[in-house]
């Protein structure tokens, strides 16, 4: 796999990982420019849904070496399923990224029913989503990121004491945002692209209001990525994951943490927004001039 991997992605070994649940997830490492010329430790950026991801995001660690940038040097870690796993991981993701609890709102089974009528999904593929959906371990998953795979990681490559981010998009973008609530320590900066806040009772607005009294010395850093064609466009579901998200930013602005949250409208839609939402937290959270706390774009 490492061989295969290296003719289309360059400087990236691929490992398979069993957690302690028992679940084996594929993992994509990609050094960037010059490491192998360096003994500098650097940070970890870890990227969910790697299965899709990877290839769209490992290549962007090229921005370290663009002179018109200011993207510090990163290691990224991609993490998806393994084996015969892999096929299945627009379902399995659901059982990983989503927090517990999370409900499952009316707009969403409609969209799932609708899929299921026009035959973009067959009954067994909705069932399977649903069941997924019921029984949701974002919790054990961060646990594996933070308790087990860092570790694993730190006897593979020269791996930085902090500056570690966490990207996601969709459903990847809400385990982002919930691990920021969570205030998971090892995170510097977390980047949650078009996040899956599907309900308005969504398990996120309680963990806003138990969030701690801002730090402004200490407080990681949360960049937020919508796309137009969401917010405006003619889809419910995404209109109302818009709407949702502009009322996560309100109560987090009611909780005097607008500072430590920063935001970015991209002209794209769900499909196409995933690689220019990374690249968008990049470059405004993981700079050279501010360490992983740039400030271009803070608000």
């Amino acid at each position: 796999m490492s061989e295969m991997l290296n003719g289309c992605l360059a400087d990236t070994e691929y490992l398979e990982v069993t957690a302690r649940s028992g679940n084996r997830y594929g993992v994509w490492v990609t050094t960037p420019p010059g490491y192998a010329e360096s003994a500098d430790p650097l940070p970890l950026i870890y990227v969910v849904d790697g299965n899709f991801a990877v290839g769209l995001t490992a290549p962007l660690i090229v921005t370290q070496a663009d002179p018109y940038l200011t993207v510090a040097p990163y290691i990224q870690v991609s993490i998806g399923y393994a084996g015969e796993e892999a096929a299945q991981w627009a379902q399995l993701r659901n059982r990983d990224l989503v927090p517990p609890g999370e409900p499952v709102s009316d707009e969403m089974v409609r969209t799932l029913t609708a899929a299921r009528d026009s035959g973009a999904m067959t009954q067994e593929h909705m069932d399977t989503y649903l069941a997924h959906l019921a029984d949701t371990h974002a919790d054990a998953f961060l646990s594996f990121l933070t308790e087990e795979l860092h570790p694993l990681l730190q006897s593979k490559v020269r791996v930085s004491d902090s500056g570690h981010g966490l990207f996601g998009y969709s459903y990847g973008g809400l385990f982002a945002l919930y691990a920021w609530l969570r205030e998971t320590p090892l995170f510097t900066t977390f980047g949650a692209g078009s996040p899956g806040v599907a309900a308005t009772n969504s398990q996120v607005f309680p963990l806003i209001a138990a969030l701690s009294e801002p730090d402004r010395g200490s407080s990681a850093r949360l960049h937020v990525t919508l796309n137009e064609a969401e917010l405006l466009g003619s889809i419910p579901i995404y209109r109302e994951i818009g709407r949702n998200l502009l009322t996560v930013v309100e109560e987090l602005h009611a909780r005097g943490r607008s500072g430590d949250v920063s935001k970015a409208l991209l002209h794209e839609t769900h499909v196409t927004g995933l690689q220019a939402s990374f690249l968008s937290y990049v470059k405004t959270c993981h700079t050279r001039s501010g360490s992983a706390r740039g400030d271009d774009d803070r608000e």
